[in-house]
C-alpha cells in the first residue's frame, strides 16, 4: 500500500521469460486459441522460437465419412477451414523456425495446405505425414523439394512410392530416416534401394511383409544401421500367392540381419500387437485400437 493504492500487476507484465516457460506446457490448440489472442505481450511470447521447434498438429483430427471413389473420403468443410486456420496462426506465430512437423494419421491434408505449409517452413528437417488421400504425388513432390534439410518421414501408404522417393533422394541430402506405416512390398523396398542408399533407419512395424522384400532391404541398403519389423505379418512369398506366415525368422535373414547396430522384431502369438497385425491381415486399422497407438515405435527417435 503506499497511499491508500495498491499495486496492481497485470499479466501481460509478466516476464516474457516466465510466459514462455507457462505457455511450453500448453498443446498446440491451447497455444493458439488462448494466450495469442490475449495482447501484444503474450502474442510476442507465443511468437519464442523454443515453442516453435515442433509444430504437433496430431491433436487434431478432420471429421471425415468414408466414399467408394477417389479421394476415399469426403471431409467437413468445417474440418478444412479449421486446419486452414490453425495453420495461418501457427505459421504466422513460427516465423520459419519449425524443425518437425507432425500430423494426425486421420487428418486429411489438401494439396494447397501442405504446399503453404511447406513454403512457410524451410528449415524442416522431421516430418510426419498424414494421410495421402487429398495429396498429387505433384503436391507431395512440390512440398519436399522445399526441404533441403529433411531427414526424417513417417509415411502412410502410397500408390506409386518410387516417384516420392527419387523426389526425397535428389533434394533432401541429408535424409537418413524413414518409417512406413503400410505394405513393403518387393517394388517399394526396390525403390529404397535405388532412390535412398544412405538411409540409415527404417522401421516397416505391424505391417505385411514378404521375405524377398525384407532381403532386398537387408542386402540393398548398405548403409542401414537399424531396422524395425516389429510386429510384422511377414510371409514367405509376396503377394497374390497363398500367404504362408513365418512363425520365426531363418538363419538366412539373421546372418544378414547381424551386421545392423540394431535390428527389432517381434512375432510372439502372445503379444497383442502381433495379434491384431495377423487379424487386419497384415495391414493394421489403427483407428480400432487406442487413440495414440499410431505413435508408438520401438526406435525412439521415430515415437511420437
Amino acid at each position: 500500500m503506499e497511499g491508500g493504492d495498491s499495486l496492481v500487476r497485470r499479466w501481460e507484465d509478466l516476464d516474457s521469460d516466465i510466459l514462455v516457460k507457462i505457455f511450453q506446457s500448453f498443446d498446440l490448440l491451447e497455444l493458439t486459441s488462448g494466450p495469442a489472442q490475449v495482447c501484444t505481450a503474450w502474442q510476442l511470447a507465443c511468437s519464442d522460437q523454443c515453442l516453435w521447434k515442433t509444430m504437433d498438429l496430431s491433436v487434431l483430427k478432420s471429421n471425415f465419412i468414408k466414399i467408394p471413389f477417389e479421394p476415399y473420403v469426403y471431409v467437413h468443410s468445417q474440418s478444412d477451414e479449421t486446419l486452414t486456420r490453425l495453420l495461418k496462426i501457427c505459421l504466422n506465430l513460427s516465423r520459419g523456425s519449425i524443425l518437425a512437423l507432425i500430423f494426425h494419421y486421420n487428418l486429411y491434408v489438401r494439396d494447397d495446405q501442405l504446399t503453404c505449409t511447406a513454403e512457410r517452413c524451410p528449415r524442416l528437417k522431421r516430418l510426419v505425414m498424414p494421410a495421402w488421400n487429398r495429396i498429387e504425388e505433384t503436391g507431395i513432390c512440390r512440398a519436399i523439394r522445399m526441404w533441403d534439410d529433411l531427414e526424417s518421414l513417417t509415411m502412410p501408404d502410397i500408390e506409386d512410392p518410387p516417384c516420392v522417393m527419387e523426389e526425397i533422394g535428389s533434394s533432401c541430402k541429408n535424409f537418413t530416416e524413414l518409417k512406413i506405416m503400410g505394405p513393403c512390398d518387393m517394388f517399394f523396398a526396390s525403390a529404397l534401394v535405388e532412390y535412398l542408399p544412405n538411409l540409415k533407419v527404417l522401421s516397416v512395424r505391424c505391417t505385411l511383409l514378404s521375405k524377398p522384400a525384407l532381403v532386398i532391404i537387408l542386402e540393398g541398403l548398405k548403409k542401414l544401421e537399424v531396422l524395425n519389423i516389429s510386429h510384422c505379418l511377414i510371409t514367405e512369398v509376396p503377394p497374390p500367392e497363398p500367404m504362408e506366415i513365418l512363425t520365426e525368422l531363418d538363419e538366412s535373414i539373421l546372418d544378414k540381419a547381424s551386421r545392423l547396430r540394431e535390428f527389432l522384431t517381434c512375432m510372439s502369438d502372445s503379444c497383442i500387437v502381433c495379434q491384431r497385425t495377423r487379424n487386419d491381415e497384415g495391414l493394421l486399422r489403427w483407428h480400432r485400437y487406442e487413440e495414440d497407438l499410431w505413435k508408438v515405435d520401438e526406435v525412439k527417435s521415430l515415437a511420437i
